[in-house]
């Protein structure tokens, strides 16, 4: 390292980092810089140097921003754009601005959080329009119950022109390390508090944001995650509850955010900008935090939100493994006026669109990181035969989720963390084209919309380097054994089409006030059920109530007081118009969520013991608390002799039999009673 850095001081690398072109004087965003062939004096060349009062400090320098890393550690301890000289917060000490971090854990012992601290710096590539730097940190025995055994190396590119850097991360195990467990990784950045105001992360969800001290002198609520806001030092905030799992969005849909410093004469943007989501874990329908109070942006590449440990990075003693996430995107502008501050978020979306164009990058130097040229591709066509639907007519998959994952069962990769996927959405016939897909051998799995279960096909499929596999025709034949007789919701894999409650009206956040599809972020809503339903549980009567209004979005506890819960049993009430049927009857129950549960199912006879059928005690994704919609899903058949049933009013009792606290409970997806098969 000692001798990189001689080289480096004593030779004056240098990067010719200056901006060919891009914005016109009328974009009211970010400064104008002269164009390549201006016969002005050009801008001078920046060189990749050291601090000058310390051996201790890397600064890199485009011309545009100026980053300070720490040497060998590879924190971000500043970053200065537009005149300003750190827009991390300095508050903070200098490992806790920007940084990698872990949650990890022994087999058997509790998880704990690790900041990845580099041992060894090194420049692996200086050229004329692009700097990439090396933070390694190697683990060695002597780590042992103090560090996740895994060899991390953090890398920071920065670029020729580029209003930001690019960050990524290899995780390495090499033969004979010991077991571990992994929870968490993620990139944070920890903004300059008295600048960065208005937190922006979809079109519809922005808005000025509370501060970290309006947190620390308001209410806590029932997890600390949630505090309501009782002496904010903005009025306006007065009576609403912060809670950063309110800005949770799908993995397909977290591409970016971040903040503007609106209330600046010259505002300034920080974005996270994720072009690909192959790296991160849980498919496309996990749920995982954006930004949030600090102000505090993330990049999560794995975690065990909306989940829980059903999808923890599991490695066995002496397992190898190599994986590359990232390159992220962080990205800065700037208006030159604070009338123009919202612009920030539209050219942030521009910026985010040409980086997804560029995606999979061919810049980053690590050989782990796989060039487009390098990449595969799969097409083919998904078709749907349900043979009580149409006359068991072929269908048109129309915008099915069609994905390649880590070889498992059907449905596997909603729990899988360590490979890479890679997933698209098909269009309205069916077609689905699959690209820039790393090398190696996968599943392809798909689910519909409208439709239960998952589908597989029935091969391995090997991505060869530039190699392009055309599956034709696939059809998938959804879980069906007969006719149905009534249905609840719709198969979408969320419970978001039943009935949302208006929130307490002292227990709000005000950017959902007049949001109804997203009524469901507002916090409290668990308790809303024993004000719905104070002395009787939920109801439903086939063919008299409707789920969009009468069928409650969570079956929860029921709340009895003085922090106590009691099991609550919601009742299906059907009427057989026909003789009964010989045969088997199916239920099918599908879930949009689970949390520590065991769903007990009985037909009209709600006392038998053993009930007809149980779950078993499952879930872990805690997604009724942290206003998911939904977190993993189950799909459960559920055979019924025709003997449990009788010509007239029939009574299926669902009963949630696990209640210790207000969180445990089942948001359901579909509900379908299909007939013995005719």
């Amino acid at each position: 390292m000692k001798k990189t850095v001689l080289m480096l001081w004593l030779f004056g690398i240098t990067m010719q980092l200056v901006f060919h072109g891009g914005f016109s004087e009328k974009t009211p965003f970010r400064r104008k810089l002269r164009e390549p062939n201006s016969q002005e004096q050009p801008l001078p060349n920046y060189a990749v140097k050291l601090n000058n009062e310390s051996n201790h400090k890397l600064v890199v320098d485009n011309g545009i921003i100026s980053v300070t890393l720490s040497i060998p550690e590879g924190y971000v301890i500043g970053i200065s754009y537009n005149g300003i000289d750190n827009i991390l917060d300095t508050k903070n000490e200098e490992q806790d601005r920007g940084y990698l971090d872990v949650v990890w854990n022994e087999p058997g012992k509790s998880s704990f959080f690790e900041r990845i601290h580099g041992t060894k710096f090194s420049v692996i590539t200086v050229e004329d329009n692009l700097v990439e730097v090396s933070f390694l940190r190697i683990w060695e025995s002597s780590m042992k119950g103090t560090n996740v055994p895994i060899n991390i190396d953090t890398r920071y590119i920065f670029r020729e022109g580029d209003s930001g850097f690019y960050s990524y991360a290899i995780f390495d195990r090499p033969k004979g390390l010991p077991a571990v467990e992994v929870d968490q990784i993620r990139i944070v950045f920890k903004l300059q508090e008295s600048m960065f105001n208005y937190m922006a992360i979809e079109d519809n969800m922005q808005r000025n944001m509370p501060t970290m001290r309006d947190r620390q002198t308001g209410q806590n609520l029932s997890y600390p995650e949630a505090v309501l806001l009782t002496n904010p030092s903005n009025p306006q905030f007065r009576g609403e509850v912060d809670d950063k799992y309110q800005y949770s969005i799908e993995n397909k849909d977290n591409k970016l955010h971040g903040w503007i410093s609106v209330d600046s004469d010259s505002p300034v943007g920080f974005w996270m900008i994720t072009p690909s989501n192959e790296f991160r874990n849980g498919g496309p329908n996990k749920q995982d935090l954006t930004s949030h109070v600090g102000p505090i942006t993330l990049s999560m590449f794995v975690s065990t939100h909306y989940a829980g440990k059903e999808v923890t990075i599991s490695f066995e003693e002496w397992e190898t493994y190599k994986k590359v996430f990232g390159p992220v995107f962080i990205y800065l502008n700037f208006a030159t006026t604070k009338d123009n501050s919202l612009s920030l978020w539209s050219d942030a979306v521009d910026q985010l669109s040409k980086e997804v164009k560029s995606w999979p990058y061919d810049f980053p130097r690590s050989q782990d990181f796989v060039q487009p040229n390098e990449r595969g591709k799969v097409l083919g066509r998904l078709l749907i035969q349900d043979r009580y639907i149409k006359g068991g007519e072929l269908q048109y998959a129309n915008n099915a989720y069609i994905g390649l994952a880590l070889p498992g069962d059907a449905g596997s990769w909603q729990r899988e963390s360590k490979g890479y996927q890679f997933w698209t959405r098909s269009d309205s016939n069916g077609f689905f084209i699959i690209e820039n897909i790393v090398p190696g051998v996968y599943n392809l799995y798909a689910w519909v919309p409208g439709f239960i279960g998952d589908y597989k096909y029935n091969t391995s499929i090997l991505i060869t380097q530039g190699g392009v596999m055309n599956l034709d025709k696939l059809v998938y034949r959804p879980p069906r054994n007969g006719p149905t007789l009534w249905e609840i919701g719709v198969p979408d894999r969320s419970a978001a089409e039943f009935y949302v409650p208006d929130p307490y009206p002292t227990l709000m956040n005000k950017l959902y006030s007049d949001q109804p599809t997203e009524k469901f972020r507002q916090y409290g809503l668990w308790d809303r059920y024993v004000d719905l339903y104070p002395n009787d549980d939920l109801v439903y009567i086939v063919g008299v109530n409707t789920f969009k209004r009468d069928w409650f979005f969570a079956h929860v506890t029921r709340n009895t007081g003085n922090n106590t819960y009691e099991p609550t049993t919601w009742k299906i009430i059907f009427e057989h118009q026909h003789d009964i049927f010989s045969g088997k009857y199916t239920l099918q129950l599908a879930l949009a969520s689970a949390k520590d549960v065991e769903l007990e199912v009985r037909f009209n006879d709600p006392s038998i013991n053993p009930p007809h059928f149980t779950t078993g005690q499952i879930g872990g994704d805690n997604a009724i608390a942290r206003h998911g919609i939904h977190g993993l899903y189950w799909l459960f058949s559920i055979d019924i002799p025709s003997y449990h049933f009788v010509k007239g009013n029939n009574t299926i009792y669902m009963r949630q039999l696990r209640a210790i606290n207000p969180f445990q409970g089942v948001m359901y997806d579909y509900i379908r009673l299909e007939s013995p098969c005719s």
